[in-house]
């Protein structure tokens, strides 16, 4: 018996139809809105010191709050940028202050875990999820920074062990080109949402969809009239959040924008801040009073680490403070990160000339000029 020709193809349109009716699709994305606005009673001041030394050459802090309040910070550092014996170092602030640093992310403990060729590693983020803290970073096999694949690692004991980092699969084209910076914020349904960027041939600010158990659901393309990277985001509410973009150029550069109102599934280009940028990273913090808060760098070069405050949701900005000041066009005072513990303290790291991370502490009055 001879069966027609129309029947295999129908069946199998039929079971594909019936695979996918029967596939979970997730609900669509919500943010975990931030709590009540609260006014911070502490008085104003301001405290910085540098970081113990882990190598000649540190760059690109990360920052989080681990469950027993200490501060952790991971950053890159070796004989210079891109070396073979960079690492990401960690080191955590208690009572005693800053520990000793030491190496929580080698190339060849990541090519080890990974099976896969690293030349070199960088990049962390840090983001405390109850007891778990999460690492990202990223690693390069060939070329530069463009060429990069992000690694996650997880500790459930304050960073003192660590999960062998796997490699997220973020891209078809050989996975390559993905890089984070700034930190994730929680999702309703138990995920995160990382804001990280692409780099290869364009440079363009994205936005991955995690699920509760670190399955990438989504990744959304945070599309600029000019080449963008390095996205940061504060939440407003369900719905609603904003990220600021480091604008690479060409030529003197202002900080991107861009919105969310569907809990970001979309990031429509927002108007550019009225903040320069000279193609350097950026830091956005939304304070426990509702403020927002912006880190980043003067008009010159990198000589320069300014913060901004808004207090309307980021509809006006105005100058707050400047921590770092030289007027040698070559200093560099970059790549800042911010957190604000649940004490109310506000901590500030960044690149320090390129020899090591500096952190700073203050309180919201100091930002605000309040001298009670």
């Amino acid at each position: 018996m001879t069966l027609p020709r129309w029947l295999a193809p129908s069946l199998f349109a039929l079971a594909l139809a019936a695979a996918a009716w029967r596939a979970p699709f997730p609900a669509a994305p919500a943010f975990v809105p931030p709590p009540p606005a609260v006014t911070d009673p502490a008085p104003s001041y301001f405290s910085s010191a540098l970081l113990p030394t882990a190598a000649p050459s540190a760059h690109a802090a990360a920052l989080a709050e681990l469950a027993d309040r200490r501060i952790a910070a991971a950053w890159f550092a070796g004989t210079r940028e891109g070396a073979a014996d960079v690492a990401v170092w960690y080191s955590t602030l208690g009572a005693a202050g800053w520990t000793a640093p030491r190496a929580i992310a080698t190339r060849e403990g990541t090519a080890a875990a990974t099976l896969a060729y690293a030349r070199k590693v960088g990049n962390p983020v840090l983001y405390t999820e109850g007891k778990r803290l999460h690492l990202w970073f990223v690693s390069v096999a060939l070329g530069g920074w463009a060429g990069s694949s992000l690694n996650h690692a997880v500790s459930g004991d304050g960073g003192a062990s660590w999960s062998p980092p796997t490699r997220l699969q973020t891209s078809p084209f050989l996975n390559i080109s993905t890089l984070g910076r700034a930190p994730p914020v929680a999702l309703a349904d138990g995920g995160l949402g990382l804001p990280v960027y692409h780099e290869f041939i364009a440079k363009q600010g994205e936005w991955l969809r995690l699920a509760p158990d670190g399955t990438i659901l989504d990744k959304v393309r945070m599309v600029q009239e000019r080449r963008a990277l390095q996205p940061a985001v504060a939440v407003f509410d369900e719905r609603r959040a904003i990220a600021i973009l480091r604008d690479a150029g060409p030529g003197p550069g202002r900080i991107r924008a861009a919105t969310s109102d569907d809990g970001g599934q979309h990031w429509p280009v927002a108007t550019a801040l009225p903040l320069p940028n000279p193609n350097s990273s950026v830091a956005l913090l939304r304070l426990q009073s509702g403020r927002l808060l912006i880190a980043g760098n003067g008009t010159g070069n990198r000589n320069q680490l300014l913060l901004w405050m808004s207090e309307d949701m980021g509809q006006t900005w105005r100058l707050a403070q400047t921590v770092e000041s030289d007027p040698d066009d070559s200093a560099e005072f970059s790549y800042p990160a911010l957190l604000q513990a649940r004490d109310g303290r506000i901590h500030l790291a960044y690149t320090w000339r390129r020899q090591g991370i500096k952190h700073a502490a203050f309180s919201e009055a100091w930002l605000t000029g309040d001298a009670r």
